[in-house]
């Protein structure tokens, strides 16, 4: 399997041109069965901790196993993805998680597992992910044209989004029908095909200049910080994340103490939630194009804001389900819109660098968000800090006054070399 970014005569076109890539067509089937595996063991995780212990901060980690090594090791990871072979990075990431997802599922078999050991292996499965999300963001360049890469973003975010919708209840089924150890075994069957697919790849990319960890890392806090079109992106992400966190840290609790509700019923919120970014990344790209980036993430913005102020006032799961497919719609349209801004303004040669800086800043915002909302939701109820999550994401709308999105041509990129370890950029 050759890379997919210089096959075609034909220019593709349209939301699905990515697919005729077939370096695409098989990572991104592949990946779609690894983030099932990956959901399904992520509910399976955070119910066997529950029956392991009743600290209500244990469960928050496992919850929390697969961002945490974001925000603490993706701006290494990011030099690393720049540094090596992105591939072999992933394969190496892929493996490691498949080794330790089949251990937990032995040692869940065996009755050993304890708390202490449960959160230690999910952290290590997180660390994995935080390893493999620069090289394979990275990576998206050389399986399809650069006039798809938009598109693939967004189906990768389709992918994404799907396991989202259908993991939690396959989990949910598996859990109920044998036990965790099931769950977690067929998360460790899920790296195979990854694993086989990236072994069959080989795309056409430069070799890698390797610089000292660190050396790297100051190149690409440098060029991030040197280049105002990115520090805008930035900016905007963090803001973003730090609003759209009220959804995300809220939402278990909304659904059991305002909607009364049962696993299920959270789970079809969830799924709300998923089918509203799917629906929605199918078009987002060709309204990006017509509307521009920031009228876009303008009305994501406004999406979301009222979706958090429906779920505020939300008495009934429908009703609240809708609310959750708009928060779905605004989150992948904004979403999507940063990320293809962060790619087409980042050099080739630190690109796991941007990405990963991108992705820890964004985390680092719903991180904040997370603990912020949680905190107004403990001294004021719940419905107020949801309603000062929608407070917020309407105040960023002035940031397309402070900090515009770049305009389609600023900050593009063609070539760069780094020879020194300093990034010379050649701009359209």
């Amino acid at each position: 399997m050759s890379g997919g970014g210089g096959q075609g005569a034909a220019r593709p076109s349209g939301a699905l041109a990515p697919f005729r890539y077939p370096a695409f067509r098989s990572i991104w089937t592949a990946n779609l069965f690894s983030n099932v595996g990956s959901m399904i063991q992520s509910v399976a995780a955070a119910w066997m901790m529950t029956e392991l212990t009743s600290s209500h901060v244990l469960v928050a980690l496992i919850q929390a196993s697969a961002t945490i090594p974001i925000l603490l090791l993706g701006v290494f990871a990011g030099a690393i993805a720049d540094n090596f072979d992105r591939r072999r990075v992933m394969l190496w990431a892929q493996s490691g998680m498949l080794v330790i997802s089949a251990v937990l599922a032995a040692l869940a078999y065996a009755g050993w597992i304890t708390p202490s050991i449960l959160l230690a292996l999910t952290l290590m499965v997180g660390m994995g992910t935080a390893l493999n999300g620069p090289a394979w963001q990275a990576s998206v360049r050389l399986q399809v044209g650069r006039e798809d890469l938009p598109q693939a973003i967004a189906l990768n975010s389709i992918s994404f989004n799907l396991a989202r919708s259908v993991g939690p209840a396959l989990g949910g089924v598996l859990i109920s029908i044998w036990s965790v150890s099931l769950a977690f075994a067929l998360n460790a069957v899920s790296y195979i095909g990854m694993i086989a697919v990236l072994m069959a790849w080989r795309p056409e990319a430069p070799r890698p200049q390797r610089q000292p960890i660190l050396a790297s890392i100051r190149v690409g806090l440098a060029f991030c910080w040197g280049s105002a079109p990115i520090r805008k992106v930035l900016l905007r992400g963090l803001a973003y994340g730090l609003g759209v966190a009220g959804f995300q840290a809220l939402m278990p609790t909304v659904v059991r103490g305002l909607l009364h509700g049962t696993e299920l019923d959270y789970g079809l919120m969830l799924g709300a939630f998923g089918i509203g970014s799917i629906m929605t990344a199918l078009w987002v790209g060709k309204a990006r194009r017509r509307f521009g980036s920031e009228n876009v993430i303008g009305a994501a913005t406004v999406a979301f804001a009222m979706a958090l102020l429906a779920i505020s006032a939300a008495r009934s799961l429908p009703f609240a389900m809708g609310a959750a497919f708009l928060a779905g719609a605004g989150f992948v349209s904004a979403m999507t819109s940063l990320n293809v801004a962060m790619q087409l303004r980042s050099p080739e040669a630190i690109l796991g660098r941007c990405l990963s800086i991108y992705q820890a800043v964004t985390f680092g915002g719903m991180a904040v968000g997370a603990w912020l909302w949680g905190t107004l939701a403990d001294l004021a109820g719940q419905p107020f800090a949801l309603r000062c999550a929608a407070g917020w994401m309407a105040a960023t709308l002035a940031l397309r006054l402070i900090a515009p999105m770049p305009t389609r041509e600023e900050g593009r990129l063609d070539s760069v070399e780094e020879p020194h370890g300093n990034a010379k950029l050649a701009r359209t």
